[in-house]
C-alpha cells in the first residue's frame, strides 16, 4: 500500500487534531494516522480544558480558528473563570468536560473536515530521504508518504507505566507503547530524552460520602471558550433578552483534604515508589507533582487539598485532582480510605506513573519544523511539553507551518509564527526553542512579559485577521469579528464624547461611593474609576445602558472587552512601548552571520549556547540562557561593523 497526501500527522491526540485540521482547512491533502479512532483527543488525565494562562491558550487557538474551544463548549459540565480577583490580565476561563462526548465531538469535528482522512494505524518507522522526510511505514506494513510529516506522539513514544514495583510498556493504560519510531528519527542526528509524567486513581461516585465535602459549583454566565456563537441541535442560539443555555446538564466539584493518617500510610511505601527506589530516573512535572512528591518535598504540611470532579453526564467516574501517584495500588487505597469521605472508596483503576521518549525542543524553528531534517514537524509533549492546551497550540502552528511548506514550490517556503507579544502561544514555542526544556514544561501568566496585552477576552483581537488573510479562519469568523470590533469601538467612542455634568450626577455617584464631581469630565473618565464599571454606571446613567444594548448577539463580552480597554488604557499603551521596543531587535537578523566558536567578544558559554541553538534574530539570542546583556551588547557593536 502506497499512499500520497500533503501533510502527515501522527498521532491523535490535542496536537494531532488540531494540527491535522488546521492543514486540512489551509487546503492540504491531509492524513491523520492515530492507533484507535475511538480515543481521538482522549483526556489522559484530568477531563477539564484551561485554567491558568492555558486558557487563554485555548482562546487564541479558537481566534486562530482552531477546534478546541468549540468541542470545550459542547462538552462542558462545569465552568468558572479563575482570578476573578485580580486583574483582567490574568483571567483565566476553564471547563470540566465529559470525557467521552469531548472525543466523539471531536471525531465529528474531523469526520466533517474536507481534505482529511484517518488511518487507524500505528506508525513504526520514519522515511528521510536526502535529509528530508518523506512518510512513514506503519506496523501493519503501510508506506504513507507526504510532503511534510508532523510527530505529535504524546506519551507513547517507548511509553513505560509504573505502579509500585510493577512496570509495564504502554502510552497510557491499556493501550500499547511504540517502541522503534524514536530510534527512526535519532538516528539523524536528533535528540531524544527521557520525562515522567502520572495520572490520579478513578473513583466509583457510588462509593463517597459527599455530606462530608465541600461542595463547588460552576458559573453559568456568558463567558465560554470560543468567541463565536453556538452550533448544532441543544446550543440554543442568542437572543436580544436571553444568553445561550449551555448544551450538557452542569454539575459541582467536591473538596477535601488528606490528613496525618493518609500522610502516615503513604510514608509507609515509599520504599516501594518508583519516584524514589531509584526506578524511575527521568524528570517529572514541577507544578504538578505527585502526593508523595508533596509528602517528601513539604513534610511540615498536615493536609493537602484534594478536588474530585465529574468525568461525564452518564458516568460514575470521578478524578481526584491533586492525587497523582505511582504508589502500590494498596497503599494507595488504602491511603485514602483514612479521609472520612472516602471511607468506603471503591476505584476503577490506581493512578500510575509514566516515562516516555521527547526531543530537545532547541532543535526545531519558530515554525516546529526540525533544522535537522526537512519538512518533519513536532508538536505536543513529544517536545518537552505537559498539559492539552499547550499541545493544542503546538499542533495548530505546526499544521499551518506543514501545510504552507507542502504548498511551496520554493526552498523557502513562507512561515506562521506569533511573537511573544502576540499570543501566549508564541511564548511557548519561543520558550521551548530558545531555552529548551529540563523538566514537563507547562504554560502560566507569569512566564509572559506582556501579560496585559495577551488578555483571554482579547485574543480574537489579536489574531483573527492575521489567520483569516493567512487562510485559517474563515469569512464567518472574520465577519462576526469585524462586527463586534465595530461595537467595541462604538462603546469606547461614545464614553469619550458623552458629557457628564457635576451638578447632575454627584448625589448617585456619593451613593455609590466613589467621589463627587468638581466640574464636567467625560463619561470615560468616570468609567476608568475602580469603584464604578458598567453594570452601576447603567443603572444611573440610561443613555450608557442603551449603547450596551444595542449589539444583537453576545452583549455582555462585548461590554467586557470595551470596559477593559478604557480602565486599562494606560497600562495597554505602556506595554505596547515596551514590546515595539523589544521587535527593534527582532528585527535585527543574525542567523549565518556570526561564527560563534571563534567569537573572542563573547562569553564562552554564550559561545557554547549560541553554536548550538543557532537564533534567528538577536531578541532570541538575547533570551537564551546564559547569554548576558554584554553579550548582547558585544553582537551589536559587531552587526554595526
Amino acid at each position: 500500500m502506497l499512499q500520497h497526501y500533503d501533510v502527515i500527522v501522527i498521532g491523535g491526540g490535542h496536537a494531532g487534531c488540531e494540527a491535522a485540521c488546521a492543514a486540512a482547512n489551509m487546503g492540504a491533502r491531509t492524513l491523520l494516522v492515530t492507533m484507535d479512532m475511538n480515543k481521538i483527543a482522549q483526556m489522559s488525565c484530568n477531563p477539564a480544558v484551561g485554567g491558568i494562562a492555558k486558557g487563554q491558550i485555548v482562546r487564541e487557538i479558537d481566534a486562530l480558528g482552531g477546534q478546541m474551544a468549540k468541542v470545550t463548549d459542547a462538552t462542558t459540565i462545569q465552568f468558572r473563570m479563575l482570578n476573578r480577583s485580580k486583574g483582567p490580565a490574568v483571567w483565566s476561563p476553564r471547563a470540566q468536560c465529559d470525557r467521552g462526548k469531548f472525543i466523539w465531538k471531536w471525531r465529528e469535528t474531523l469526520d466533517a473536515t474536507e481534505n482529511l482522512d484517518i488511518w487507524q494505524d500505528q506508525a513504526d518507522e520514519l522515511l528521510v530521504e536526502n535529509g528530508k522526510a518523506v512518510g512513514v511505514k506503519t506496523i501493519w506494513g503501510a508506506e504513507l508518504r507526504a510532503k511534510c510529516i508532523v510527530v505529535t506522539a504524546g506519551t507513547f513514544l517507548n511509553g513505560l507505566m509504573h505502579i509500585g514495583r510493577r512496570m509495564v510498556k504502554g502510552g497510557r493504560i491499556a493501550e500499547p507503547a511504540v517502541e522503534h519510531f524514536t530510534e527512526s528519527i535519532t538516528r539523524h542526528g536528533i535528540r531524544s530524552g527521557r520525562m515522567k509524567t502520572g495520572t490520579p486513581v478513578r473513583i466509583d461516585k457510588r462509593s463517597v460520602h459527599f455530606e462530608d465535602m465541600d461542595i463547588q459549583h460552576g458559573e453559568n454566565d456568558y463567558h465560554r471558550f470560543s468567541y463565536m456563537k453556538p452550533e448544532g441541535p441543544g446550543n440554543p442560539q442568542e437572543t436580544d433578552t436571553a444568553p445561550d443555555v449551555r448544551p450538557l446538564q452542569q454539575l459541582p466539584c467536591w473538596e477535601c483534604y488528606t490528613n496525618p493518617e493518609v500522610h502516615a500510610t503513604l510514608r509507609s511505601g515509599l520504599n516501594d515508589s518508583p519516584l524514589y527506589n531509584g526506578q524511575i530516573q527521568s524528570i517529572g512535572p514541577r507544578y504538578c507533582p505527585s502526593i508523595e512528591t508533596k509528602l517528601v518535598t513539604f513534610p511540615e504540611r498536615e493536609q493537602h487539598l484534594l478536588f474530585l470532579e465529574p468525568e461525564g453526564v452518564e458516568t460514575n467516574e470521578l478524578y481526584l485532582n491533586g492525587f497523582s501517584s505511582s504508589l502500590p495500588m494498596d497503599v494507595q487505597i488504602a491511603a485514602l480510605r483514612k479521609i472520612p469521605a472516602l471511607r468506603d472508596l471503591k476505584v476503577y483503576r490506581p493512578g500510575y506513573a509514566i516515562e516516555y521518549d521527547f526531543f530537545d525542543p532547541t532543535q526545531l524553528t519558530h515554525s516546529l519544523e526540525s533544522k535537522v531534517i526537512r519538512g518533519l514537524f513536532l508538536a505536543g509533549q513529544v517536545n518537552g511539553t505537559t498539559g492539552y492546551e499547550e499541545a493544542a497550540g503546538q499542533g495548530l502552528v505546526a499544521g499551518v507551518n506543514a501545510a504552507l511548506r507542502a504548498g511551496s514550490m520554493q526552498q523557502e517556503a513562507p512561515v506562521f509564527t506569533l511573537s511573544r507579544d502576540e499570543a501566549y502561544i508564541g511564548v511557548l514555542i519561543d520558550d521551548l526553542v530558545t531555552k529548551g526544556v529540563d523538566e514537563p514544561y507547562r504554560m502560566f501568566t507569569s512566564r509572559a512579559e506582556y501579560r496585559i496585552l495577551l488578555r483571554q477576552d482579547d485574543a480574537d483581537a489579536r489574531l483573527t485577521e492575521r489567520s483569516y488573510q493567512l487562510g485559517l479562519a474563515k469569512k464567518e469568523r472574520y465577519d462576526w469579528w469585524m462586527e463586534k470590533k465595530q461595537n467595541i469601538e462604538g462603546i469606547v467612542a461614545f464614553c469619550e464624547n458623552f458629557p457628564i455634568k457635576a451638578k447632575d450626577i454627584n448625589g448617585k455617584l456619593e451613593a455609590l461611593g466613589t467621589t463627587p464631581l468638581q466640574f464636567g469630565v467625560k463619561l470615560v473618565d468616570l468609567v476608568a474609576r475602580p469603584q464604578l464599571d458598567f453594570n452601576n454606571l447603567s443603572t444611573i446613567i440610561p443613555e450608557l445602558k442603551e449603547v450596551l444594548n444595542r449589539p444583537i448577539q453576545r452583549k455582555e463580552e462585548i461590554a467586557e472587552a470595551a470596559e477593559i480597554k478604557i480602565k486599562y488604557k494606560g497600562y495597554i499603551e505602556r506595554e505596547r512601548m515596551v514590546a515595539e521596543k523589544m521587535h527593534r531587535l527582532e528585527n535585527i537578523k543574525i542567523k549565518g552571520h556570526f561564527d560563534y566558536p571563534n567569537l573572542s567578544a563573547i562569553s564562552t558559554e554564550a559561545r557554547q549556547k549560541l553554536e548550538r541553538i543557532q537564533p534567528e534574530t538577536l531578541a532570541q539570542a538575547s533570551r537564551i540562557p546564559g547569554v548576558s546583556p554584554s553579550d548582547i551588547n558585544a553582537m551589536l557593536v559587531l552587526m554595526g561593523r
